[in-house]
């Protein structure tokens, strides 16, 4: 992703020189909310996996025992049951 648009001049293929079409504060503004943003996700995604540690231990040990498994069968393990 990318926000503004670039000059760039080329020189036997090198770029030799960026110039980007805005202040230096909305590109710390834009690196600010973009960690924010990452952050979050990561928060939120490890809350997900130690909520459902117990689901995903399960599921890892039918997988072990029968190294694949469909959607019903999942379905089954994660609502608490066993295939």
């Amino acid at each position: 992703m990318a926000f503004g648009k670039k000059e760039e001049a080329i020189f036997l293929g090198r770029e030799i020189a960026q110039h980007a079409d805005y202040s230096e504060q909305t590109a710390l503004d834009i690196d600010n909310e973009i960690k924010r943003v990452v952050t979050e996700a990561y928060s939120y995604s490890k809350k997900v996996l130690a909520d459902n540690t117990a689901k995903l231990h399960a599921l890892a040990g039918e997988l072990l025992e029968h190294e694949s498994l469909d959607g019903a069968q999942i379905k089954e393990i994660m609502a608490g049951g066993s295939v």
